[in-house]
């Protein structure tokens, strides 16, 4: 070999390294501006840990069985399920990608010809077989990180599960704790109405009589009708929830069974939780850095892409007249080899595609630094909530034991004829309006706690695990 051929195979050689080892993508990969607070904005309650079965602590066993029901059952959770499974195959895909692959084939050929020399017909069969192997070496790790980047977006599907499961538990438990309060909503009018059909029954008494104008019984029949007419709205919204609840289980529309008494829900104790551990806790948060892990593992795969790739390749053939012997010979004809390619003229569109993986991965960045934030958000407003609704439900329940007294002095003084019929209405209506405030406070009261529960992760550990059971944390 001549002596100037062999610097200029090296400086090719070295051209090629050299072109490859470029990267003019105009991207840059943004850096975290996240800050982690140290403390919550409020004042956190008594300290007691987050239970991986919130649900149970309101002592109601048709909640825990309608919650696991719901668990097991709900179309979402079915759903965020499977693409576990989907993405828990596309690891197996990614990992068996990194492995040599092997490529076997037999031919068989039944030939019939006429010999030139005699003219008549010779049959000839002949057996082929043929064994190729080829085998990428990953020497820039790209299938590694093709890899890497499918367990990490596994790992966030299998959080988006746990999301889900956190969600429907929430829901499940909001809705079933807003058809008692429904319940005692329609409770409340029925028996004000019944105070209304007494109160009506005095009118016409007073009104016959002649205590009393037709004016005033006339409001009393108003009222009464008033009252009457809320009862059929709040019965189409007790089936309304119902229903809503009864698909959300996984059921068809139906009734729902109701346990324990409405009236001894009260709000559980308030957990004290660390921000390192809410962060740990939510699986929202660790979809997002799973999904950031993964973004980082595929622009290093794409990074990996611009470089020299080294390929070995090995293929054996045999042939005979025999099939027996086409399995008892060793491989007549054989070959070993190996490839170097590198991309040269098309490394616009590798560039491109590293500033693709790159916009991403910023995306992913973001995105994660804003559900963490939101999470904080959530949390504070959460407990900022439950603070101002104990404040705000026992000044209403206190209201309304003066109104009920106010109410029982202006019946007694309408009875006895010291005054009009309108103090009494007053009263009634003030009084009426002020219970279905403490209803509907008491039941928000409950469902600022869930929303707690679920901004602090709720039931996402169950038994220590990481994951809910039966979503698995351990690969495939």
């Amino acid at each position: 070999m001549p002596a100037k051929i062999v610097p200029l195979r090296l400086s090719l050689s070295c051209l090629i390294l050299m072109l490859c080892a470029c990267h003019s993508g105009r991207e840059g990969v943004a850096q975290t501006s996240l800050v982690i607070p140290t403390q919550w904005r409020g004042q956190v309650g008594p300290a007691a840990p987050v239970e991986a079965r919130w649900w149970r602590s309101f002592n109601d066993p048709l909640l825990s069985r309608l919650v696991e029901q719901a668990l097991r059952e709900n179309t979402d959770i079915l759903t965020a399920r499977a693409r576990v499974d989907e993405y828990r195959a596309r690891l197996r895909a990614a990992n068996g990608d990194r492995l040599p692959s092997l490529d076997a084939g037999v031919n068989g050929t039944r030939a019939r010809v006429l010999s030139s020399a005699t003219g008549l017909p010779v049959y000839s069969t002949v057996y082929q077989g043929a064994l190729q192997a080829s085998y990428e070496v990953d020497i820039w790790g790209r299938r590694a990180d093709t890899a890497a980047a499918a367990r990490a977006s596994l790992e966030a599907q299998q959080a988006a599960a746990a999301a889900a499961m956190l969600t429907v538990a929430s829901s499940v438990a909001s809705g079933y704790l807003t058809l008692h309060a429904l319940d005692r909503q329609l409770a409340l009018t029925r028996a004000t109405l019944e105070s209304r059909q007494n109160s009506l029954n005095l009118a016409r008494r007073q009104f016959e009589t002649g205590y009393s104008s037709r004016l005033e019984y006339v409001q009393a029949q108003a009222e009464y009708q008033a009252a009457s007419a809320q009862i059929p709205q709040l019965s189409h919204q007790i089936t309304e929830q119902e229903n809503a609840l009864s698909i959300l289980v996984g059921n068809n529309p139906g009734p729902i069974r109701r346990g324990g008494d409405a009236d001894s829900l009260r709000p559980l104790p308030l957990p004290t939780v660390l921000p390192s551990t809410l962060m740990r806790r939510r699986p929202d948060i660790i979809q997002a850095e799973r999904q950031l892990v993964a973004a980082d593992a595929t622009l290093d795969s794409a990074r990996a892409g611009l470089l020299p790739s080294i390929n070995l390749t090995a293929s054996g053939t045999l042939q005979d007249n025999a099939l027996e012997k086409l399995i008892d010979n060793p491989f007549r004809l054989w070959s070993i080899g190996g490839s170097v390619l590198a991309p040269l003229l098309n490394r616009e569109a590798l560039n491109a595609q590293v500033d693709i993986t790159t916009a991403t991965r910023n995306q992913a960045l973001y995105n994660y630094e804003n559900v963490v934030r939101s999470a904080f958000g959530e949390v504070n407003n959460s407990l900022d909530a439950i603070l101002r609704l104990e404040e705000q439900l026992g000044e209403t329940t206190r209201q309304a034991q003066v109104v009920s007294e106010a109410l029982r002095i202006a019946h007694n003084r309408y009875s006895n004829g010291y005054a009009s019929y309108l103090e009494e209405l007053d009263a009634q209506r003030t009084l009426f309006a002020t219970q279905l405030s403490v209803i509907q406070l008491q039941n928000n009261l409950l469902l600022a706690q869930i929303d707690l529960y679920r901004a602090l992760g709720g039931g996402w550990r169950v038994d220590g695990d990481i994951l809910p059971s039966g979503l698995g944390g351990n690969g495939p």
